[in-house]
């Protein structure tokens, strides 16, 4: 389980933000400036050397010579040009911040009063500004005897006017970095886990530290929920994996919280996903330690819901989340958060189902698959024969809502969890016997002609998983699977074994999610086949000839 903590990619990292701060600031600070210093000194110089419009000032005196009615000439009106430059930073900065969080999230706002950077940038103006006007107070230009010229307080003043000019574009350049969906997404993320499972656990603030948390994974929610409206994919990813990514970091560090963490009371009792439950459900949940698995896959289900038959990637993307929540949750032997995101894959399908949104299911079937296979590794007998039932629970569900290509794809899939049940412990596998019978199980007979298709891909299912049993010389279970079907209609029973046969590519004609195709056998597989056919009565595969047969032709 070690390669699955490290199939969890991090959101962002130390060496890309500060990456980004020298692409924003540094770079365009120094080019602007350097820019701007060489254009003065060469037009000086030019003006100096060249025209020589001048008399009696050296290259010096430009510099700190100024007299009293220099500096007043100069300063004149500086405090105004301050207080404007800083007006309009906060002007563009309010309109662009407040669209952001209109559009994603109100935490916008309180990330932007909150940063260093903009706190940092916006002090500097109110100290130019101050400063300015009371560089100018304190010149004075009475007589030629009585005078006070400031004249290193002007040259700072320049210096810092200077500055305040050249730091305005990257700073707006900056704005837009920090208000990037993607960047605003990984920030809720981050202080999130800053402040609350990395945030003191004294008994003082464990109810601050888990409103944060609360508040964390509703605010990453809220921009899934709003991109999805705005049919943004990118962002709504961004904010599903950023659940993904807080939920996993917690599940590595629950162990080391307190017991009063885990405890659902005060304001969290209030929450929506908490207050109608029973007293006696919340006890438990408490006494589980899930609540904060509970709330990250609640709000998982409610974009689930909302992207049904709208933005299936999405809905993908959640399932494949989850199944990554649930390995975490095997390999830190939390088998209540294990159980938890089980039951969601559940409600998933659940409402798939209800949505008739046959994609979708045969795609949550293959994550909700490679979950049940990395218990099957780990030994979880008693979790994967529930699963088992699971699967044939809703296949059989399907089966009656007439959607029969997910009735099939379970039977494909629970064939393909007998065949990792059989490699984690040979045959002595005693879940392989209880998930080869729920697979025998999937199938009935039709209640319609339109649902005979459903059931020839269950039995497409089973027949592959009997060529598997007797590539491995296991007739046994072979025999068990050709019991079940030796009533079975004899032209089902033909057209099965020449599609089976026909299929030599195990790609599949179009682009598909899982990249394979369910009919197809190897040759040494299709050899059994050609054997297990064999056990049939001869009228099976030659209607035309009643005597028996050891193998069709």
């Amino acid at each position: 389980m070690e390669q699955t903590k490290e199939s969890v990619p991090t959101f962002v990292d130390a060496a890309d933000e500060r990456e980004a701060s020298r692409r924003v600031w540094v770079k365009p600070l120094i080019m602007l400036a350097v820019g701007s210093v060489s254009l003065v000194i060469l037009v000086v110089l030019i003006d100096f050397y060249v025209v020589g419009h001048y008399k009696g000032v050296t290259i010096g005196d430009i510099i700190v010579g100024a007299q009293a009615t220099d500096a007043q000439q100069m300063v004149s009106g500086l405090a105004e040009v301050v207080a404007a430059l800083l007006g309009i930073v906060i002007t563009v900065a309010s309109i662009i911040v407040q669209l952001a969080a209109t559009r994603y999230t109100p935490r916008i706002t309180e990330m932007y009063i909150t940063d260093k950077t903009n706190l940092a940038f916006l002090a500097y103006f109110v100290v130019a500004a101050v400063y300015t006007m009371w560089i100018t107070f304190s010149i004075r230009a009475g007589s030629a005897t009585h005078y006070f010229v400031p004249t290193v307080g002007v040259f700072v003043l320049f210096v810092l006017l200077t500055v305040s000019i050249l730091a305005m574009t990257p700073y707006f350049a900056y704005v837009f970095h920090f208000l990037n969906p993607q960047n605003v997404v990984a920030r809720i993320r981050q202080q999130t886990i800053s402040r609350s499972i990395k945030g003191s656990d004294q008994a003082g603030k464990v109810a601050r530290n888990q409103i944060n948390m609360l508040d964390g994974i509703e605010q990453l929610a809220d921009v899934a929920l709003n991109t999805l409206e705005n049919k943004d994919k990118i962002i709504a990813s961004r904010s599903v994996d950023a659940l993904r990514d807080l939920a996993t970091e917690y599940l590595r560090s629950k162990d080391g919280l307190s017991k009063g963490w885990f405890h659902i009371s005060g304001s969290i009792r209030q929450d929506p996903d908490f207050v109608a439950m029973s007293d006696d459900h919340v006890a438990e949940m408490s006494d589980q330690r899930t609540w904060v698995e509970y709330k990250v896959l609640r709000q998982y289900q409610m974009i689930y819901n909302e992207a049904l038959n709208r933005m299936r990637d999405l809905n993908y993307l959640i399932a494949i989340d989850t199944r990554y929540l649930g390995e975490v949750a095997l390999a830190e032997h939390d088998d209540e958060a294990l159980g938890l995101c089980l039951k969601f894959f559940n409600t998933y399908l659940r409402a798939t189902l209800n949505a008739r949104d046959v994609r979708t299911a045969y795609n949550v079937f293959n994550q909700y698959r490679g979950l049940v296979e990395q218990m099957i590794d780990a030994g979880i007998d008693d979790r994967v024969v529930e699963v088992g039932n699971y699967f044939r629970y809703y296949a059989q569900l399907a089966f009656t809502m007439k959607l029969s290509f997910v009735t099939e794809t379970v039977a494909y899939d629970l064939g393909t969890l007998c065949e990792r049940a059989y490699e984690a412990n040979e045959a002595g596998n005693s879940t392989l016997d209880v998930l080869l019978e729920i697979l025998l199980d999937v199938d009935k007979e039709p209640e319609a002609e339109e649902q005979e298709t459903s059931l020839r891909g269950v039995r497409k299912a089973q027949i592959k998983l009997a060529t598997y049993f007797l590539e491995r010389g296991d007739e046994e279970r072979a025999r068990r699977i050709f019991d079940d079907m030796r009533d079975e209609r004899p032209d089902r029973l033909r057209s099965i074994y020449e599609e089976l046969h026909r299929i030599d590519s195990k790609d599949f004609w179009e682009i598909i999610d899982r990249g394979e195709n369910f009919d197809y056998l190897d040759a040494e597989r299709k050899k059994k086949l050609t054997e297990f056919f064999g056990w049939f009565p001869k009228r099976v595969m030659h209607p035309s000839d009643g005597e028996p047969s050891g193998t069709p032709s």
